[in-house]
């Protein structure tokens, strides 16, 4: 777990867009909440973290072959992400609608009130974590709900289920374009480590070829 740093009331202190570096893989795009995996560790290396994502992720494109319904296969793909996240951790698929909106594509363990508050967000590189990830297609981070003007408008949904902080994925074909992003909700200030991101990315990609299907959730 990487805890976060003390921030100030501006968001562009308490969320950042995580990209590629040589020297970690993934850094915060500002010093704050900066997540380095711990010297002479190889991010590729096998985790039990890893190994299950790659088991969802093969699940998942056993379902798919099946014909299983889209939602019960994004399922899988989130339950797995929960049993990584840990901690009381909640994980949400959301899927851009023909509309370029995002909604709802498996959050089980979200209530109905709060999906309902956030259904058909347009992807904004200012609001939110999920809509700021659709939006750009890069990973974004949110250390803590209270200290990100992003969430202005929308933190008291995540704060009233006792979550004070989240990270989002961009799920992306492979021409690269956005489909959705998969959201982790978190209970306590931090980032998420490097094998989260590496698990992460595993289950995104599974995903992609999920929404990729052409039928209705």
């Amino acid at each position: 777990m990487r805890q976060c740093g003390k921030h100030s009331s501006r968001g562009s202190k308490a969320s950042r867009r995580l990209r590629p570096s040589h020297r970690t893989g993934y850094t915060h795009s500002a010093r704050k909440c900066v997540m380095y995996p711990r010297d002479g560790v190889n991010p590729e290396q096998t985790t039990p973290s890893t190994e299950l994502a790659a088991h969802a992720a093969n699940h998942a494109r056993e379902m798919l072959a099946t014909g299983a319904p889209k939602r019960e296969i994004l399922a899988v793909l989130v339950d797995a992400a929960e049993t990584i996240a840990g901690q009381g951790g909640v994980c949400s698929i959301l899927a851009l609608d023909h509309e370029g909106l995002l909604r709802n594509a498996a959050s089980p363990n979200l209530p109905a009130d709060y999906l309902a508050a956030i259904d058909k967000l347009k992807p904004n590189p200012r609001v939110g974590t999920c809509a700021a990830a659709a939006a750009t297609g890069s990973v974004v981070v949110t250390c803590d709900f209270r200290a990100d003007d992003k969430w202005a408008e929308l933190r008291h949904l995540p704060l009233s289920l006792g979550f004070v902080g989240a990270w989002s994925m961009p799920i992306k074909n492979a021409s690269g374009k956005v489909l959705g992003t998969l959201g982790t909700y978190f209970r306590t200030t931090r980032t998420p480590t490097q094998d989260e991101v590496n698990s992460i990315e595993t289950l995104a990609s599974a995903a992609s070829l999920v929404l990729a299907r052409e039928d209705q959730l």
